[in-house]
Parts: structure tokens; sequence; C-alpha cells
């Protein structure tokens, strides 16, 4: 009989090489997918439902939103509407000046395409829409698209 004998084998180390290649393609792939919110919404709102509904270009955008108010972790803190001009409130009366600083703030190309999304709560009522449009008209912001999901 002959005997066998026992050699320790080392186990090979992992090849660790490619690691940064991997994670950097990772990375940029996340960044390239990942939509960066411009405004935060300080007021709760719930989109209506549309059947007719487009995307919209995003250069020359102001947002408007209409809803109730919300503190920094989404509790609502009263039961008036409020309306948000991008990331501040603002009230009818100042909707106006609020649009005429968004207007000087941007190029000139975005201030003659600007449009004015105004995304309102569902159970908005409609006289707050039409006192909302009658400042908007003043202020001479005369494009306007109102933002709704798919039915």
């Amino acid at each position: 009989m002959s005997r066998f004998r026992q050699t320790q084998r080392e186990v090979p180390g992992l090849n660790m090489a490619a690691m940064p290649d991997l994670i950097f393609t990772v990375l940029f792939f996340f960044m390239i997918v990942t939509h960066m919110r411009e405004v935060k919404p300080m007021v709760r709102y719930q989109v209506p439902q549309g059947t007719e509904v487009e995307k919209a270009r995003k250069a020359g955008m102001v947002y408007l939103f209409i809803g109730k108010p919300v503190n920094a972790q989404g509790e609502s803190v009263g039961n008036e509407w409020r309306i948000q001009v991008n990331d501040h409130y603002v009230t009818l009366d100042e909707l106006g000046q609020a649009i005429a600083a968004e207007r000087a703030a941007m190029s000139e190309d975005d201030r003659q395409h600007m449009v004015v999304s105004i995304r309102a709560d569902r159970n908005t009522e409609m006289g707050i829409i039409s006192d909302v449009k009658q400042e908007l008209r003043k202020a001479g912001a005369l494009n306007i698209n109102y933002s709704a999901v798919k039915k």
C-alpha cells in the first residue's frame, strides 16, 4: 500500500481589480436614471385624473401648488387652502409679484416660453383656481397647464 501525503493548499485570494470599475458603473447608472425633484411641495395635493395627458417640457416651467399645508414630515398643519410658487408660500395678492420674480430669474429664451404649471388638489374649489387664473392673467402669465395623471 502506498501512503498518500496530504498537502496544505492555499485558497487563492479574491481578485479585486475590477471592483472600482463596477462601483463607478453602478454609480453612473443611478445618476442617470434618478429623477431629482426641483421643487419640494409644502402642501398636500392629490393630482386629478385626465384623459388627454401630455408630457410638458421642463425649461421655463414655474410650478404653482394649491393644497392644504403640511410640515416637513408630511403631516397636515391646517385646513385652509395655500398657494405655493416653486418653494415658498404666497397669498393671492402676492401671486403676481412672485410670478414676475420667477420670470426675472429666467434666461431670455425661457422667459418667452414660460409656462405656469398648476398642480392643484383634486378637491380644490373652482373659485380658488379661477382667482389664481385671474391673477396670472394680470401678471402676464398666459401659458398655463394643469397637472394630472392618466386615467
